[in-house]
């Protein structure tokens, strides 16, 4: 047996479905999105400081950007332009057709940690984590401060340039997804990574919040990880959760049962559902590139389409 392979997900993933690795060469992969109008993922070798794009019609794989100021997660906004975090310029901004603008760099003041990965609502605000890892690990940005002295999860509607924080209790905030319906968000909290730069507990879990008014309510914990830590997030359209963790993806309901995992050889960062019809799985684990076919759908790009 292979070293990377579907365990369990049935309904989800077809028995025998391969695991693929579609290149390898990176040192830590990150923050995938697929672009359909390229047919293309693109994601981050952050150590690297380094843009990598895949291209599943041919499948060859091209450095998009060789200076990329660290950049990590990335989504797509409601007109289908990325819109991705960089630790090194500590903001989220938008790169359109390689034009780069800044969205939001500050609040009330002072800069941001270094933003880590981002979601587009329906509404079209723009909802990220605030982890600091691009200010405390050399390899993924510059060395900084901690200007506003802690780690949020913010919103930042664009209409009228209001940013505020809407998560205050989580205490690295990583990935993060909404439901089908948008009522409620999970974040993975990664501060029991082991990097020595979390003084808390050093959790591993996800928590849920309620979307009350677009502000975050009843916040309660509804997986916890086994296996390192869960860092980035996904969402199909039945609500089940995909995350990465140190030994692949894994799998759970709303109610937090884990209906199986994709195993891979290395520690996966983040996933993207992508392909011809939205139901490819991509996972950047650490050097690679991995896909999966699967029986499932992105549920924040379901509404617009996948291609």
């Amino acid at each position: 047996m292979p070293d990377y392979f579907v365990e369990g997900l049935e309904g989800l993933v077809a028995p025998g479905t391969p695991v693929e690795r579609l290149w390898t060469g990176a040192i830590w992969s990150e923050g995938p999105v697929w672009i359909p109008q390229l047919r293309a993922v693109r994601w981050s070798d952050i150590w690297n400081n380094r843009i990598l794009q895949y291209h599943a019609d041919d499948g060859s794989t091209i450095v998009y950007s060789d200076d990329a100021e660290f950049t990590n997660g990335r989504t797509l906004d409601r007109e289908g332009r990325v819109v991705q975090c960089s630790h090194g310029r500590r903001r989220v901004e938008r790169d359109h057709d390689g034009e780069l603008t800044a969205i939001v760099e500050t609040w009330n003041g002072v800069r941001f940690n270094s933003p880590n990965d981002v979601i587009v609502a329906r509404d079209g605000t723009i909802w990220f984590t605030d982890p600091a890892y691009g200010i405390t690990i050399p390899q993924e940005g510059h060395p900084g401060e901690r200007e506003y002295r802690d780690q949020y999860v913010f919103c930042h509607d664009e209409s009228t340039g209001v940013t505020r924080p809407v998560i205050m209790d989580v205490e690295a905030p990583n990935g993060l997804a909404f439901s089908p319906d948008e009522s409620v968000l999970y974040v993975a909290d990664s501060s029991g990574s082991g990097t020595g730069v979390h003084p808390g507990k050093g959790n591993r879990h996800i928590r849920a919040y309620d979307i009350v008014d677009g502000r975050c309510k009843n916040g309660r914990t509804v997986i916890t990880v086994s296996d390192k830590v869960p860092d980035g997030l996904r969402v199909d359209t039945n609500g089940n959760i995909w995350t990465s963790t140190g030994a692949g993806v894994a799998v759970y309901t709303p109610a937090g049962e884990q209906l199986g995992s994709i195993r891979l050889p290395e520690t996966a960062a983040n996933l993207c559902f992508g392909g011809p019809d939205g139901t490819d799985v991509y996972i950047t684990a650490s050097s690679s590139l991995y896909r999966v076919a699967t029986l499932a759908r992105d549920a924040a790009r379901a509404e617009v389409g996948a291609d």
